[in-house]
Parts: structure tokens; C-alpha cells; sequence
């Protein structure tokens, strides 16, 4: 009688002990189970919420909540690539892979040199002559790397980059052309990108038949956060007004460019490139209405129109809450230090 009650007390040991592990594991976060991978690909310029949008990835980062496989760069001026790296290397993560884009890019940066200023102030952070791979290979390499459907692309910038990635061949990294790569290993395309329903933006005008071709090509679901969405979420105050003992690049740079950028003084800067970030890793229907499905269509003139009449995979943001309270979730992200 003794042995069967202790097996009997030994069995209720162990089922309580399985069922209490059970409750523990429903209780860890979301990102004990499977990080959101991102390469981030911004033109870190002529505005600075690339800035800003950087910061909050690596605060996500820091949270376990996303994995930064590559930051590149759709903007050719020279000084993109080194900017991307100060904020890298500042969160300490130097390792980051950096690419820059081919020739057709556009090229260039803000008339307030604020680039130029950043990696002078903060030129300890990074060794001089670096030779920075094409962001094209880049991308082949780190897909090619990785499970399939596991990857998420932030665009906040040009559509340069995507352009050469599906018009790739096979090489060394991959058997499969770019359309193939992208297919098999691309979870979700997340674009700061066009207005809703139509629009005329920065980031699709510049490089203008690059967006004509890649919005129209394409393969897998495409999340946008419009103009209107970033354009009423201001920041910046906070992170600008942090100590400057910090020694932060970030702080710099947003203290910077509200004394200058444009030639005037701003209290706050919209937050265009932050809510394409956040949408990427965290799920986006707990900060705005997702719209869709649908079709973007881009024009060769860089202006758009929204179908939604035809299910392309694509969906839009639109506003859900108060402009406040995401521009205090981003600026809380932003005042991100290491």
C-alpha cells in the first residue's frame, strides 16, 4: 500500500510539475519563440527619421523582439553608408552588414550637411576607408542564408536596391534569380511608401521606374505606411533634449536638424520612417487600422493609385488612435541608449 501511494504522490509530482512548465512557456513573450528578421534598408537622408527609425529597430533589437540581418543604403552619396555605420556601431552592433547601391540611385543628401557633421563628431565610431559591398549583393547573400519565408524587408527609403534584387541572376551565394530568391525566402515587404489612396511621395518619385517596376513585380505581401500616416506623428523633442553626455549620434543629429533642417527651427519632426519599423516587427493592428487587400500602383511620373478591387497582396495603414500616443510609443523607442 506504502509503494502505491508514493507512486501515486511521485505521478501528481510530475504531472503538476509538466502543467506548471506549460503555463510558463504560455507565459514567455513572443519573442522567445521566433525574433522577426529584418534587413532595413533606408536613403539615411536628406531627412533624419531615418535616424529615428534605425534607433527603434535597435531598440526592438534590444528587446529580443527582431533580428537586424542588414542595414543598406538606397541613397549613392557617399556619406550614407557611414551614417548607417555610426548608428550600428554606436548600439554596438558594428558587425551589421552595410551595402550601397549601384549607379542608377539617386545621390544625394540635406543642404545642412547634417551627415557630413555626424560622422565628423562621431569618426571614433568607425574605421576610415571602408570599401562597402553593393547592397544588391548583400541582400542575395543574407537571403540566401536564411529559412525559407522567414525574412522581413523595411524599406524607408528609395525602391533602388529591390530593383536590382529581382532583376539579379544566379551566383555564388544562391542558384536562383532574384524574383526566385525573393519567393522563397521573403516573408513580408514593409514600405514607407506612397499616399492612400493616391499620392505623389518622395520615396516612390525619386527613383520613379524603379517603383514602377518593383510595385508592379513584386511577389510577396506588401505592407505600407503612407505620407499621412508619419506625417502626423511627430518626435524628436525628447530624443533632441536627451543629455549630451550621452555622447549619442542620435541625439546629435535630432538636436541638430531641429535647429537647421530647412533652414528653420522645428519643435518635432514627422515620423514617417518610425511607423514603417514598428509595423514590421510588432504586429501592426495594435497601432493602426491594416487595410486590404488590395493593389498599389505606381506610375512612371512616381505618383500612385490604390485598387481595391484586385487582391495584390498589398494593404495600407490608416490612422486607429490619438497621433499622440504612437508618436510617445516611437519617442520612448527613440530615447533608446546602448
Amino acid at each position: 500500500m506504502a509503494i502505491i501511494l508514493r507512486m501515486m504522490i511521485g505521478f501528481r509530482y510530475v504531472v503538476s510539475q509538466l502543467f506548471f512548465g506549460f503555463i510558463a512557456v504560455l507565459l514567455l513573450p513572443c519573442s522567445s519563440f521566433a525574433q522577426t528578421k529584418i534587413i532595413f534598408d533606408t536613403d539615411m537622408g536628406p531627412d533624419y527619421d531615418d535616424v529615428g527609425a534605425l534607433t527603434v529597430l535597435h531598440a526592438l533589437s534590444s528587446k529580443g523582439e527582431c533580428e537586424i540581418l542588414a542595414t543598406v543604403a538606397s541613397d549613392g552619396h557617399p556619406d550614407i553608408a557611414p551614417t548607417i555605420k555610426v548608428i550600428n556601431a554606436y548600439f554596438g552592433k558594428p558587425d551589421i552588414p552595410i551595402g550601397i547601391p549601384t549607379e542608377h540611385a539617386p545621390n544625394f543628401t540635406a543642404n545642412n550637411n547634417w551627415n557630413d557633421s555626424l560622422i565628423t563628431r562621431f569618426e571614433g565610431l568607425i574605421k576610415s576607408g571602408i570599401d562597402y559591398p553593393r547592397s544588391v549583393d548583400i541582400y542575395r547573400k543574407v537571403l540566401a542564408s536564411q529559412p525559407d519565408q522567414s525574412v522581413t524587408i523595411v524599406t524607408v527609403g528609395f525602391t533602388s536596391n529591390l530593383y536590382d534584387l529581382i532583376k539579379s541572376e544566379p551566383d555564388d551565394f544562391s542558384s536562383l534569380n532574384g524574383m526566385g530568391l525573393v519567393k522563397k525566402k521573403v516573408k513580408e515587404w514593409v514600405a514607407m511608401a506612397g499616399g492612400f489612396p493616391t499620392g505623389k511621395e518622395f520615396n516612390v518619385e525619386k527613383d520613379s521606374m524603379a517603383s514602377y517596376e518593383v510595385f508592379k513585380q513584386w511577389p510577396t505581401r506588401i505592407l505600407f505606411s503612407g505620407f499621412e500616416i508619419g506625417v502626423r506623428i511627430r518626435t524628436g523633442v525628447e530624443v533632441a533634449t536627451m543629455s549630451e553626455s550621452l555622447n549619442s549620434p542620435i541625439q546629435w543629429a535630432y538636436a541638430y536638424n531641429l535647429r537647421t533642417y530647412g533652414g528653420k527651427v522645428s519643435d518635432n519632426r514627422a515620423s514617417w520612417d518610425q511607423t514603417a519599423v514598428l509595423c514590421a516587427v510588432r504586429d501592426p493592428e495594435d497601432y493602426f487600422y491594416v487595410n486590404g487587400p488590395g493593389k498599389f500602383i505606381a506610375y512612371p511620373d512616381g505618383s500612385n493609385s490604390w485598387d481595391p478591387d484586385t487582391n495584390a497582396q498589398h494593404y495600407f495603414l490608416s490612422h486607429k488612435y490619438p497621433f499622440q500616443k504612437i508618436a510617445d510609443i516611437l519617442e520612448e523607442l527613440m530615447m533608446h541608449v546602448p
